[in-house]
């Protein structure tokens, strides 16, 4: 294990007010989105979209990091050019998701785990060998009636922690995520103490398993309330009661906070994440920066539909996605910028 290299490597990511862009989707996933929108779901149109993303001029300005799915980081441009090439070439660092998705949890109804130990090792290997310089495993926590159950935050806390150790090994920098859904009617109250034990729970078996903190970023969601609870909290409750999780339960060590967006709507997204740098980052012990997907390429899809005609205008909507998020990380983020042109 290369100390320094993990350590040079997780600061770069989180370095310059840049964040990361989450554009590993699942196949199935993917051709869901495209589904809505009435776009062919085949290998050829996630190839078009995925080039439309990669090649938006500029966006190495703001992001720091893509992190890419497998069968992403294969792809070429339709000129024959790899993807790896063109995103390098575009100062943005490669990262993979290496989980294999979510199962149902056996003897554990309603509760989900993350499946992907298996070969984990000869893969990283490859993904190395490809090019890439960090790695991204999800968990999924869900809020409900008697869960989550202590054993499903304790399996998905030591997977995590097993594949973050094996990623280290290899050089790769693991992005740790534990996603605590906004699905439900739970209060924040709720969701911060389910956040809480998922965290210390993460964090004790990242030391049994001997991660290095300074080599790794953590993805959490942020503290909310769930998406159908009545009392929505404030923009500024969210930042205050994320933070404050934050700080009680993850070590001064760790390099860098992305957060994911988890659902949240684009604005709404980056007025929180501004609201956590404003109030907290003179006095956080890391890099408070994010890791979204949706929140960032949502837009883009909303306009692009398939259409060649469209990918100029996708394009922009996506830089300006990102220049908002990248200003939200200085505290800077506001209306006004969501009416100017990236």
């Amino acid at each position: 294990m290369n100390v320094q290299k993990l350590i040079e490597t997780a600061k770069i990511l989180v370095a310059d007010n840049k964040g990361l862009l989450a554009m590993d989707e699942s196949n199935p996933t993917c051709n869901k989105r495209f589904a809505k929108l009435g776009i062919p779901q085949t290998e050829e149109a996630r190839r078009i979209y995925r080039e439309l993303i990669i090649t938006t001029p500029n966006l190495g300005d703001y992001i720091s990091g893509a992190i890419l799915y497998d069968e992403t980081i294969r792809q070429k441009k339709q000129d024959g050019t790899p993807f790896l090439q063109v995103i390098t070439e575009a100062g943005i660092m490669l990262g993979i998701k290496v989980d294999m998705g979510t199962k149902e949890m056996a003897g554990h109804s309603g509760e989900k785990i993350t499946e992907g130990l298996d070969g984990l090792r000869d893969r990283l290997k490859e993904y190395v060998q490809m090019g890439a310089s960090f790695a991204k495993w999800r968990a999924v926590i869900t809020i409900g009636d008697r869960i989550p159950s202590r054993g499903c935050i304790e399996a998905n806390s030591q997977a995590l922690a097993r594949y973050a150790a094996l990623c280290q090994e290899v050089g790769l920098v693991p992005i740790v995520e534990p996603e605590v859904l906004m699905d439900g009617e739970h209060t924040e109250e709720r969701c911060y103490k389910v956040t809480e034990e998922v965290l210390h729970t993460v964090f004790n078996h990242l030391y049994t398993q001997r991660v290095m903190l300074e080599g790794m970023i953590l993805k959490p969601n942020m503290v909310l309330s769930g998406l159908t609870c009545p009392e929505q909290a404030s923009v500024d409750e969210v930042a205050d009661t994320t933070v404050n999780c934050l700080l009680q339960n993850v070590p001064a060590a760790v390099s860098g906070i992305a957060f994911l967006s988890g659902g949240q709507s684009s604005e709404l997204a980056s007025a929180r994440l501004n609201a956590i740098n404003l109030r907290f980052k003179s006095r956080s012990p890391w890099a408070l920066t994010f890791s979204f997907g949706r929140a960032i390429q949502q837009p883009a899809l909303d306009i692009w539909q398939g259409k060649e005609a469209n990918v100029s205008k996708a394009q922009q909507a996506l830089l300006h996605r990102a220049k908002c998020n990248w200003a939200a990380r200085q505290g800077e983020y506001n209306a006004g910028i969501e009416g100017t042109e990236a």
